[in-house]
């Protein structure tokens, strides 16, 4: 059986090899199938990230990993898998999916000031590792908002605070906050390219941007020019998803069999062809990441 893997060597072989690595959350088996599906046909190592809203939503950590493992060996995935708390609240929540078999985790503490966001992000790395979990942490203020995730405006992370946040916390990855948000834009995206690229080159470690759906291709591409080897995508595979819901009910709503023909009240045969939708979204991400033959 294929076993769940830390962000660790994937984001290494990723920064030295000048691509990014996907992550996509999940919400249900849909989501779980139709992410893991798509990127072992594309041969795309992947990171499957899990809110707190969504680990309510599935049930709880136990679930969650069952679900994840129970179709990797299932399925045959071969690819490297990363199972990836999104927006850890608290020690506390990064604990539990830890001790649930979850194999990286993020604690945001970007609302507290530095120090206080260095000493809790230090308290879940040592548990974390001493575990085998990589961690990722949040450096100044991500906009938007997205599940239980709300920011007001947003601060540029400064180059010298996340240094000494990798160096103090022992970092495996670190998001700093450059101008991405949660959740759809409104006109285009405006990334700090220039702090980004300082900060690659003082902290020499991943770095992660939240925020990916709806950033323009060659702005990506700009990033994992300068050092962001891991990419976050959720609102993009969701309103894909909710896309093609919405084309079946639309073209089945006249229908005087509706109530009577399985093909219209069977879960399976409305939400089932919504994966196709996360699929296309899948794979066009991971072909602008470059990830694509990089998880053989």
């Amino acid at each position: 059986m294929n076993k769940l893997v830390n962000m660790c060597e994937m984001l290494k072989k990723a920064h030295d090899g000048h691509y990014a690595v996907g992550q996509f959350n999940i919400n249900n088996l849909e989501w779980v199938s139709a992410i893991l599906d798509e990127c072992q046909e594309l041969k795309a190592p992947v990171i499957l990230g899990v809110s707190e809203g969504a680990m309510k939503y599935m049930g709880g950590c136990d679930t969650i990993v069952g679900m994840v493992n129970g179709y990797i060996k299932d399925n045959g995935i071969t690819i490297p898998v990363c199972l990836h708390v999104d927006h850890g609240s608290s020690f506390e929540v990064c604990k539990k999916a830890i001790d649930a078999g979850f194999s990286s985790v993020m604690i945001d503490a970007s609302h507290h000031p530095l120090e206080e966001n260095i000493a809790l992000t230090k308290q879940v790395v040592d548990y974390a590792h001493a575990h085998g979990v990589s961690v990722e942490a949040e450096l100044g203020h991500v906009g938007g908002q997205e599940d239980n995730v709300v920011s007001q405006g947003v601060l540029y992370a400064d180059p010298n605070e996340c240094l000494k946040m990798i160096t103090e916390a022992k970092l495996d990855a670190l998001a700093p906050a450059l101008g991405s948000v949660h959740g759809p834009y409104h006109g285009e995206p405006k990334l700090g390219f220039k702090e980004m690229a300082e900060i690659n080159e003082l902290c020499k470690t991943p770095l992660v941007l939240h925020g990916g759906s709806g950033i323009p291709d060659f702005q990506l591409k700009m990033a994992i020019d300068r050092g962001t080897c891991k990419i976050n995508v959720n609102t993009e595979c969701q309103q894909a998803f909710a896309r093609v819901v919405r084309e079946f009910c639309k073209a089945t709503e006249n229908d005087p069999e509706i109530y009577t023909n399985p093909k219209f009240y069977d879960p399976r045969k409305i939400v089932g062809p919504a994966k196709q939708g996360i699929k296309d979204v899948v794979k066009a991400k991971c072909t602008v990441f470059g990830c694509v033959g990089k998880g053989e």
